[in-house]
């Protein structure tokens, strides 16, 4: 099963019967509870339940439950942040999990209720299954359930004062289907974010063998268009995962349909583009990110996934 997804907007949506929650910045888990049981997919049906070892203890003990939610975890500055997740969502191992776990708390932000003590409350209104959600008594757990408001504008203003990545808007009245885009459920974000296909990578400044920045790429009708390179936000332990990812991804030819600027061409590594990645940049409409800032590889999502 794959969850239900909100269409972007630009706008909060105008009169009643709808109710507006906090977009969070982390990691969609659909996660399934029973028999004292926990079972955590992705949001491309992937078993996920190693990774999250603090979240895979049912708060409610044998009670059946199915929910969606956000696996979440705060920078320093105690603001909800995907690319504090990136270290711990890509463990299986069952050590080293529990070792992130301890120096990377996460939450499980629950905001619906798919299925109660066997009963499937898909066909029921959100208003029915957010009543129960919030009657399940998960407050004193790693499972919460955030809080929902009337007044979209008013937490569109409080989200972006507050950092967060933005708000999405459901309607009321809306029924859950499984693997669908909807309209019932609408997303705002604050920052441009985007997500892009890796298409080669680039070395640091006198070597050839040390990843910099990666050549990225936005697919489209006519093929990879080249958007740009991204080198900032690729340090560290990041740039060693892309780097392992992408190795044994080479080619000989760019994959863009485009032409890629000699500058950017011109020591390149090409690779087959199936990494995804999100990317932050400055404005929209452009053919070439501004300022963009590496967030993070996305493996709950495929190049299909970007057509």
């Amino acid at each position: 099963m794959r969850p239900m997804l909100a269409t972007p907007t630009d706008r909060e949506p105008p009169g009643e019967g709808w109710v507006h929650e906090v977009k969070w910045d982390g990691v969609r888990v659909l996660v399934d509870a029973r028999d004292g049981a926990v079972r955590m997919t992705s949001r491309n049906d992937n078993p996920v339940t190693a990774a999250w070892p603090d979240l895979s203890e049912p708060p409610l003990g044998d009670l059946d439950l199915l929910v969606d939610g956000e696996v979440i975890a705060l920078n320093d500055r105690g603001i909800p942040d995907f690319r504090v997740l990136q270290h711990r969502m890509h463990v299986r191992k069952a050590s080293e999990a529990s070792r992130l776990a301890e120096r990377i708390p996460a939450t499980l932000m629950v905001f619906d209720l798919l299925r109660l003590d066997g009963d499937d409350l898909t066909g029921r209104p959100l208003e029915e299954r957010r009543a129960l959600l919030e009657g399940l008594g998960l407050e004193q757990s790693t499972w919460q359930v955030p809080a929902s408001y009337d007044d979209g504008r008013m937490l569109w203003e409080a989200t972006r004062q507050q950092g967060l990545e933005g708000i999405v808007s459901k309607r009321l009245s809306s029924r859950y289907r499984f693997d669908v885009r909807t309209k019932d459920w609408l997303k705002r974000a604050h920052r441009h974010r985007g997500t892009f296909l890796v298409g080669g990578w680039r070395p640091q400044v006198g070597t050839t063998d040390r990843l910099a920045a990666v050549l990225v790429g936005e697919p489209t009708a006519g093929g990879l268009m080249y958007r740009g390179r991204v080198g900032s936000g690729i340090t560290g332990a990041t740039a060693r995962r892309l780097q392992d990812l992408l190795h044994p991804l080479r080619t000989r030819q760019s994959p863009f349909a485009d032409e890629v600027p000699r500058v950017d061409a011109v020591g390149t590594t090409w690779v087959e583009p199936v990494v995804v990645v999100d990317v932050d940049t400055h404005g929209l409409g452009y053919d070439r990110l501004r300022q963009p800032s590496f967030q993070g590889v996305r493996s709950d999502l495929t190049p299909e996934d970007l057509t």
